[in-house]
């Protein structure tokens, strides 16, 4: 899972980019830009302002707010952007204070300490759930709450709740349901983006067959995260939304037919090593930053996995997004077009107005059109109209996002405890690096997966 972008982004879970971890959280064609802005953290303080003074009308004067997240560079300088729009709406002060990679190492001895921030950005849902339980976060307003429930669909309500109880927005999404490639290598073998998987594995034995290999493949230890998102997608689009939510609970089982389903197509891509850059020997060794500059640094395949967070490694090639680099929509295996993101939750650890006021802010189309504006960004609030970005690949990848409508679902990896759903050499990461090296074996892999799951789900 993970990276937040980063983490959502390549290491393990505390680096990896998709969800809590590395870069995953560096989104966007503003990252592919280049733009590689940094201002220092602040300080916070308590909120201790005017409650009586009329709303919209610098109601917060005097209330000093402090928001605390692991956004740093071009991230955290956009954020401090929506937070200044916030300070000019209200009249509040925000301070900024960045936790570094490992939120819950900076977050668990203030919240012990009993002095968090008022405010704090989440790398995953897993962890508003670990603090919402040990009573630490604050629920949110009733009017906080109606903002949500006006701008996001139920199951990004339900992901930022806990005990009938809502705690979390979903301020920042890193989009997973995409393939890169290189226009170039697709046109000189006349093969057109797939929309199915059978237009997929059909394009990449056409490639094949003009001599340009179709795929990098990113599944050494450290990045085989890579694979859990392969899977899911091909999952979602099979087995649907309903049984996608069972199998993330462990309410199916990794022995189900489903699963098998999902491992049996992927098989028809891993299982073939022709189709990968150096073969299995060789992508059981790659890392992600290293996939994706095989494709667009040194033109060893066409294709890749990677959210939109991969625009970063993009940029570290002479590759220009959106001309040299292009994206499509990941191919439906089945009768769901799927749609995977990692994200970033807003929760609130304080009483008081100023954190539910920027709660409500942060849930609103107003900072996610702030936001959206300035790169780097995707929400699955459903009223940021998809004008409201930058660039054209974020506008490509919202339109698919708000298509899928209910059908969208959170990184499924990222929903597991960390011992199934985010350890290197462990749980699923492994279990799916075994099955690239042997795809014949689908029963043994099922085996491994369920056994792994059943441990980590006591």
């Amino acid at each position: 899972m993970r990276v937040s972008f980063s983490g959502g982004g390549t290491a393990p879970r505390a680096a990896r980019p998709g969800s809590a971890g590395l870069g995953r959280r560096v989104t966007g064609a503003a990252v592919a830009a280049g733009l590689l802005l940094s201002a220092a953290a602040a300080c916070g303080g308590d909120d201790k302002g005017d409650d009586s003074a009329p709303a919209g009308g610098g109601e917060l004067k005097g209330t000093t707010i402090e928001v605390a997240a692991k956004w740093t560079g071009p991230e955290e300088t956009n954020f401090r952007k929506v937070l200044q729009a916030f300070e000019k709406k209200t009249g509040a002060k925000v301070n900024y204070a960045s936790t570094g990679e490992n939120t819950d190492a900076y977050l668990g001895p203030r919240i012990e300490a009993k002095n968090p921030p008022d405010v704090a950005i989440l790398p995953q849902p897993g962890l508003m759930q670990q603090y919402a339980g040990k009573g630490a976060l604050k629920p949110l307003g009733d009017d906080v709450v109606a903002q949500v429930g006006q701008n996001f669909a139920p199951y990004w309500k339900e992901l930022g709740s806990s005990d009938g109880k809502t705690y979390g927005v979903i301020v920042k999404a890193a989009y997973k349901s995409i393939l890169w490639y290189r226009p170039e290598a697709l046109d000189e073998a006349g093969v057109q983006p797939p929309a199915a998987w059978a237009d997929l594995t059909k394009a990449a034995g056409t490639l094949q067959d003009a001599g340009t290999t179709p795929f990098t493949l990113a599944a050494g230890p450290q990045d085989s995260w890579t694979l859990t998102d392969w899977f899911e997608n091909v999952y979602l689009s099979q087995a649907g939304p309903e049984n996608y939510d069972k199998l993330a609970k462990h309410e199916i089982k990794w022995t189900d037919p489903s699963v098998a389903k999902a491992l049996q197509a992927l098989a028809e891509i891993w299982g073939k090593p022709d189709y990968l850059n150096g073969g299995v020997a060789t992508a059981t060794k790659t890392k992600f930053d290293e996939s994706v500059t095989q494709v667009f640094g040194q033109q060893k395949a066409a294709m890749v996995y990677g959210g939109d967070f991969a625009a970063a490694n993009i940029a570290t090639t002479k590759a220009k997004v959106g001309t040299d680099a292009k994206v499509f929509a990941f191919p439906k295996a089945g009768d769901t077009a799927p749609a995977i993101l990692g994200g970033d939750v807003a929760v609130a650890l304080k009483d008081g107005k100023g954190a539910q006021e920027l709660m409500k802010y942060l849930a609103s189309p107003e900072a996610g059109t702030v936001w959206a504006g300035l790169g780097g960004y995707l929400t699955p609030n459903k009223n940021v109209k998809p004008d409201a970005y930058s660039d054209p690949i974020a506008k490509q990848l919202i339109t698919q996002l708000q298509q899928a409508g209910d059908a969208a679902r959170y990184d499924m990896s990222d929903l597991a405890p960390a011992a199934f759903g985010a350890t290197p050499g462990k749980g699923e990461w492994e279990a799916l690096r075994q099955f690239v090296q042997n795809p014949t074996d689908v029963k043994g892999t099922q085996a491994k997966l369920e056994a792994e799951a059943a441990k980590a789900y006591k």
